[in-house]
C-alpha cells in the first residue's frame, strides 16, 4: 500500500470536496471509514480499504492531518469546503509562529492574518515548521511571530489542530511582530 498516495486523496476528500466523493461529513468534519472506504473504492474498484490501513496512513503520516476514533475519520485543519468545520476552543502556547512570503508582509501588519481560501488562519507551534510552510510561498520567508497568549487573553480564540499546527478564524495586527 503506498500510504502517501493514500493521504493525498484522503486529504483532498475531507478538506477541499467531499462532495465529489458523495462523504456525509458532520458538523466536525467526521465521516464514517466505511463510508470514506466505500468512496475510494468506487473511484479505484481495485482497491479495498480497512480502518486499519487509515489508521496505519496516520501513523506513517509526519503531518498528522487526521484522526481516526471510533470508525470515523477527519482532517484537523486545512479545509477549504463551504461549510465551516467546527472546533473546540484551546489554550494556545504563549508565542506562535507564521511563515510567509515577502510580498503580503505589509498587508499583514496593516490587515492581519485571515484565511483567505482556507476556513482558518494557520499558525505554527514552532519556527522551524513555519518557514517550511512559508518557502512554498517564498523562498525566503518572512517569520511572523504572534502573541498568542496576550491575543487568547483579549478573547481571540485558538483551536488545536495538531501537535504543531494551531488555528484561529483571525489575528489582528496588535498581536503580529517579527
Amino acid at each position: 500500500m503506498e500510504y502517501a498516495r493514500l493521504s493525498k486523496e484522503v486529504s483532498y476528500a475531507l478538506r477541499h470536496a467531499p462532495w465529489e466523493y458523495e462523504l456525509e461529513m458532520d458538523e466536525e468534519g467526521w465521516v464514517g471509514v466505511e463510508q470514506l472506504s466505500h468512496a475510494l473504492h468506487f473511484s479505484h474498484p481495485e482497491r479495498s480499504l480497512l480502518e486499519t490501513d487509515f489508521v496505519r496512513m496516520v501513523e506513517l503520516s509526519d503531518k498528522k492531518r487526521f484522526e481516526v476514533l471510533d470508525g470515523r475519520i477527519r482532517a484537523l485543519y486545512g479545509h477549504s469546503i463551504p461549510h465551516k468545520i467546527k472546533k473546540s476552543a484551546a489554550h494556545p502556547p504563549a508565542l506562535l509562529y507564521h511563515g510567509t512570503s515577502r510580498r503580503i508582509v505589509d498587508q499583514i501588519r496593516r490587515e492581519g492574518l485571515r484565511p483567505m481560501a482556507r476556513q482558518y488562519v494557520h499558525m505554527s507551534a514552532d519556527q522551524e515548521t513555519a518557514m517550511v510552510v512559508g518557502r512554498r510561498k517564498d523562498s525566503s520567508p518572512v517569520m511572523l511571530v504572534i502573541d498568542a497568549s496576550r491575543a487568547a487573553h483579549e478573547g481571540t480564540l485558538f483551536y488545536h489542530g495538531n501537535h504543531t499546527i494551531w488555528l484561529a478564524d483571525f489575528i489582528a495586527p496588535q498581536y503580529i511582530s517579527e
